[in-house]
C-alpha cells in the first residue's frame, strides 16, 4: 500500500502566525486552521487549499509564500528542531532530517549528493507533489531555519522548483535566496558548497536554545550535579538517543573514556548505566509529553525507542501511568495556569490519532 504524502497540524501553523504577523483578520480559515492545529496527518490537498486562501487575502503581492516560511519556528517543525539540537554540524542535521523526514511528510522522499565541489539536497517529481505555493513556504523555512542557527551564513549555490514562475516572481526568490534559481526544473533541491557540511551548529535560534536548556534541565534531575563530564554526558545521551542506540559502549565511545570508567563515574551518583538511562529517558519523556508540537511517535524516537508501542510499556513501567494520561494532566495543568487560550484550542494536542494507549 503506497504511503500518502502529508504534513503535520504543527506546520499549519506557519500560515497561522503569518495571518497574526499581516494582522488579517480571516476568522473562517483561522478556524479551520486551529481545528487542524493538533491533527497527526493534513493531506496534501487540504493545505494547499489553506495556504492559496491565505495567500489570496494579499492580492497583487509578488511571492507572499516566502513571507510564510520566514516565519518558522521549531515549534512548527515539531520533532526536527529537537533533532537538530542533536547535530553537532550542519552536515549532521541534514542526515538526521533525510532518516526522519518521513516523520514530517509521511513518507521519505529526500536524496542526498555530493556534486564536486557542492552538496545537494533534493526531492524529485513524483506522483505526490507539493506545489509552487506550498513547495515555496518549505523551501524558504528551511533557509530561514539554518540562518538563524548560522552566523552570517553563505548563500546557497543554487536553488530549484519544479513549477515555471513569472519572471517577477522569479526575480523575488532569487532576491531571497540570494542566489540562482531554477524553474521547470527536475527536483526542488538546495545546492551549496560542500564546506557547508562541516559548521558547527551553535544553535544562535533563542527558541531552539530555549529547548536546549529544557533538555538539559531534565537531564540535571536525572543525574544531579553540574561537573563538566556530567554536561558531556548529557549532550552526548541527547546524540545517541537520536540515532537510536543509546548503549553504554557508545556513550564512553564518545566520552573517550572505557566503559568502566563511566560505569564507575555513575556509581559515584549510585546508579548504574541502565539506571540512569532509564531516569534519564523519563525526565525528557515528561517534558517532550508537555511540548504540544511532539506527537508520541516523535516522542518514541527522540528517545531512542525503535517504536511507540515500547516507549509506552516503558514509561508504565517508570510511572504506572500511559503517556497520554500523563500528557493529559499537563496539558489541564497549563490551561489552568493560563497557557493556553483555551481548552478547546489544545485539546486535539491530547487527543490525536499521534496519542495511542490512552
Amino acid at each position: 500500500m503506497a504511503h500518502v504524502m502529508r504534513v503535520t497540524g504543527a506546520w499549519t501553523g506557519l500560515l497561522s502566525d503569518w495571518l497574526q504577523m499581516r494582522g488579517l483578520e480571516a476568522p473562517v480559515l483561522r478556524a479551520a486552521l486551529a481545528r487542524r492545529a493538533g491533527d497527526e496527518n493534513v493531506p496534501i490537498p487540504v493545505w494547499r487549499e489553506l495556504l492559496a486562501e491565505g495567500l489570496a487575502l494579499v492580492p497583487g503581492e509578488v511571492a507572499p509564500e516566502l513571507e510564510v516560511g520566514a516565519c518558522v519556528q521549531p515549534a512548527h517543525v515539531g520533532v526536527l528542531g529537537y533533532l537538530i539540537l542533536a547535530s553537532d554540524t550542519l552536515g549532521e542535521a541534514m542526515l538526521a532530517y533525510q532518516r526522519y523526514e518521513k516523520l514530517f511528510y509521511g513518507i521519505n522522499l529526500v536524496e542526498m549528493e555530493l556534486l564536486g565541489q557542492d552538496a545537494e539536497i533534493r526531492w524529485p517529481r513524483g506522483e505526490q507533489e507539493l506545489g509552487q505555493l506550498a513547495d515555496g513556504v518549505a523551501i524558504a523555512a528551511l533557509i530561514t531555519f539554518l540562518r538563524r542557527q548560522l552566523d552570517d551564513p553563505p548563500p546557497p549555490s543554487l536553488v530549484g522548483f519544479l513549477d515555471p514562475v513569472s519572471p517577477a516572481r522569479a526575480a523575488a526568490y532569487e532576491a531571497f535566496f540570494g542566489c540562482p534559481v531554477q524553474f521547470a526544473d527536475h527536483y526542488v533541491r538546495i545546492r551549496f558548497p560542500l564546506a557547508y557540511l562541516q559548521i558547527p551548529m551553535p544553535r544562535r535560534d533563542p527558541n531552539l536554545l530555549m529547548l536546549l536548556d529544557r533538555q538539559a534541565q531534565a537531564l540535571l534531575r536525572a543525574l544531579p550535579g553540574g561537573s563538566e563530564m556530567e554536561r558531556l554526558l548529557q549532550q552526548v545521551l541527547l546524540r545517541l538517543l537520536a540515532e537510536g542506540e543509546p548503549t553504554l559502549d557508545r556513550a564512553a565511545r564518545a566520552m573517550h573514556m572505557s566503559p568502566r570508567t563511566l560505569q564507575r563515574r555513575l556509581s559515584l551518583h549510585g546508579l548504574s548505566w541502565q539506571q540512569w538511562l532509564d531516569r534519564s529517558r523519563e525526565q525528557l519523556a515528561n517534558d517532550y509529553l508537555e511540548d504540544p508540537g511532539l506527537t508520541l511517535s516523535d516522542i518514541a524516537l527522540l528517545l531512542g525507542f525503535s517504536e511507540q508501542s515500547a516507549f509506552t510499556r516503558a514509561y508504565r513501567r517508570w510511572t504506572g501511568l500511559s503517556p497520554g494520561r500523563y500528557r493529559r494532566a499537563a496539558l489541564r495543568s497549563a490551561w489552568q495556569s493560563g497557557w493556553s487560550e483555551s481548552p478547546q484550542t489544545a485539546a486535539p494536542w491530547g487527543t490525536g490519532a499521534g496519542d495511542g494507549d490512552r
